[in-house]
């Protein structure tokens, strides 16, 4: 089995920042959060469940989620959100599975924005590393590129593990809020690291 990091952050944190100059070394990348997107496009291996349980209503016009509909019911109605995982996370799970078979070089990274949250991801990685960075600065990346209001990026945080609650398990930090060559030095700095210490757990 490889060695395997959860990464993982709030919103607007830049975990795929974080990600991709981890990619640069040439370290394998499964993101959950592209794999849900995949399962939930035209034709992606979710939708047929999600038209029967939800309805045509929940089916944007190219056959996707309509994910701006599903989103504000979720967030009103948790019965609505645990039938939606219901349908969602085993398909996740079983394509993270399939992807990290597959996966090659000394350790991978699992990106889980809400690996916290979900208490059963502690126990399927070796490590978990935390991007950072202020809640402030969160809100302003979120709301430049998602062109959400302040109200609801802060109606989103509100829904995920807080800051202080992903520190508390994390094994590594990062620091987002800083310059891009710092970061990178960063990432170099961790990468060394879990190089050594794919090499001591023997996986591979």
């Amino acid at each position: 089995m490889t060695y395997a990091i959860g990464l993982t952050g709030g919103i607007g944190s830049g975990k795929t920042t974080v990600a991709n100059l981890f990619a640069t070394h040439g370290i394998a990348i499964i993101d959950t959060d592209a794999i849900a997107h995949g399962i939930t496009a035209p034709g992606g291996a979710a939708m047929p469940a999600i038209r029967r349980t939800f309805g045509d209503d929940f089916v944007a016009p190219d056959g996707s989620l309509d994910r701006a509909r599903m989103r504000e019911l979720v967030f009103a109605d948790d019965a609505a959100k645990a039938r939606l995982e219901a349908i969602t996370h085993p398909l996740i799970r079983t394509e993270c599975e399939r992807a990290a078979a597959q996966a090659e070089g000394p350790y991978l990274i699992f990106v889980v924005p809400l690996l916290v949250e979900s208490g059963t991801w502690r126990e399927r990685v070796q490590r978990i590393l935390v991007v950072d960075c202020p809640e402030e600065t969160q809100i302003a990346r979120v709301m430049a590129r998602n062109r959400f209001s302040r109200d609801q990026v802060l109606a989103i945080m509100a829904r995920q593990a807080t800051r202080a609650q992903r520190l508390a398990l994390a094994d590594d930090v990062v620091d987002n809020d800083t310059q891009h060559a710092a970061l990178t030095s960063h990432v170099d700095r961790l990468h060394a690291e879990y190089l050594k210490l794919a090499a001591q757990s023997g996986a591979h």
